[in-house]
């Protein structure tokens, strides 16, 4: 197939399954359901089983084609080097970090990051594992928090649910002076708003689930490793990856521990399923990160609303950082009300937002976060990371803006 040099970002994705050689002519890869792939001859089994064949499956936990052409399409869309596709989100941020993090080892982390990684966090501290907590939104911050067993520093690049954005050039040249591993979850941003390599992200993690895959129908999770990271600098690969190319040490280990010996494997259906769903990444974004803006922009007006947190609001802490590197502000927008007790009482009256958890579904989703997905941290780790009572959480879907406003107006009337 022949394309024109240099294709925009949509027109790269939506023909990535043929540029890659679908069988019989396929516009889609097909869905390979098979878990044993055999060889004419051993030798090649060998050579797939010790990393020195370029390509080929040996068996469907470690991946299958169908993964693959996602993992193909994932990396062209980070300008990456390469990419692990996971069963979830989770599982490659739990493969990084218990894959790449040995007792003794020192993390610096965001203490705005997602709930679910914060709480793998008191994880590896139980492992051996130290983990520093600090505001990344001045990397100032990460510096103070370096030690000499350091190895990584990991941020969000819009957190959830208070969209706080880190410094992120700021930390990467922190990192690079340091050489720790830079680790970005880019899920709320997208790699259509923003490209975590230009930051020097060594490594980035998408929740497939939410932006790429977008529709709420299946789980998945991706780590690309951009390139940017010398791994031959890095002490924790193991003596059986280090061996060829250094830049292939990092994905190799990830690979083997996280899929082959985790068995954190997503599925072919779900790559299938979320490949579709990655072809309309840019038209989504665009169309939720415009209705997100103008619901911001109205609801900062009413005297209900005590704060609205949109990374293109003038009044967001960090906008600044949102202009330079994102090409608009994403779905994910919190507001607090000015009378907490009536947070409940709004959610409930109104009719278009679902009242669920999850994010980046085509339809609006509303959760009241301290009563839910923060619950469990308890209110001073809540209050560390800018969650009040009274604040809830929307994921903007796809429907018409003037319906969402007149939606919230009728909610809001009397709050």
């Amino acid at each position: 197939m022949t394309t024109p040099q240099n294709p925009s970002f949509t027109t790269q994705i939506v023909h990535a399954d043929r540029r890659g050689g679908a069988e019989q002519g396929a516009i889609h890869q097909p869905v390979h359901t098979s878990v044993q792939y055999g060889y004419d001859k051993v030798e090649d089994l060998i050579a797939v089983f010790q990393g020195t064949a370029k390509g080929g499956f040996n068996y469907a936990r470690q991946g299958t084609p169908t993964t693959a052409a996602l993992e193909s399409m994932v990396t062209q869309m980070e300008n990456g080097r390469g990419t692990i596709a996971f069963a979830t989100g989770m599982a490659g941020i739990c493969a990084i970090f218990l894959t790449l993090l040995k007792a003794g080892d020192h993390l610096v982390a965001s203490q705005f990051v997602f709930g679910n990684t914060n709480s793998v966090f008191g994880t590896l501290a139980d492992l051996g594992i130290e983990v520093t907590l600090v505001d990344v939104t001045n990397a100032a911050n990460v510096a103070a928090a370096l030690r000499p067993t350091t190895r990584m520093v990991f941020v969000e690049t819009i957190a959830n649910p208070g969209t706080q954005i880190p410094d992120l050039q700021g930390i990467g040249a922190v990192c690079q002076e340091h050489g720790l591993l830079y680790v970005v979850d880019n899920t709320v941003a997208s790699p259509y708003l923003f490209q975590a390599e230009s930051v020097g992200a060594g490594l980035v993690l998408n929740s497939l689930t939410k932006s790429i895959g977008g529709q709420g129908a299946a789980l998945g999770g991706a780590v690309t490793d951009t390139g940017r990271y010398d791994w031959s600098r890095y002490p924790n690969i193991f003596a059986a990856y280090r061996k060829g190319d250094p830049k292939g040490w990092g994905l190799q280990q990830l690979r083997k521990k996280g899929l082959r010996d985790m068995g954190a494997t997503l599925s072919s259906q779900a790559a299938h399923q979320l490949a579709l769903g990655a072809e309309t990444l840019a038209l989504r974004m665009d169309r939720t990160s415009a209705t997100a803006l103008a619901l911001a922009q109205w609801l900062e007006q009413h005297p209900a609303v005590a704060r609205v947190l949109y990374p293109m609001l003038p009044s967001h802490p960090q906008h600044a950082f949102a202009q330079k590197h994102l090409k608009a502000g994403s779905w994910l927008l919190s507001f607090e009300l000015r009378d907490p007790g009536q947070c409940l009482a709004v959610c409930n009256r109104l009719q278009l937002p679902i009242k669920a958890t999850g994010l980046a579904d085509t339809r609006t989703l509303i959760i009241p976060v301290a009563h839910t997905i923060f619950w469990e941290a308890g209110p001073q780790v809540r209050a560390a990371m800018g969650i009040a009572d009274g604040m809830i959480r929307l994921s903007v879907g796809l429907e018409e803006t003037q319906d969402l406003l007149a939606d919230f107006a009728q909610a809001l009337q009397g709050a």
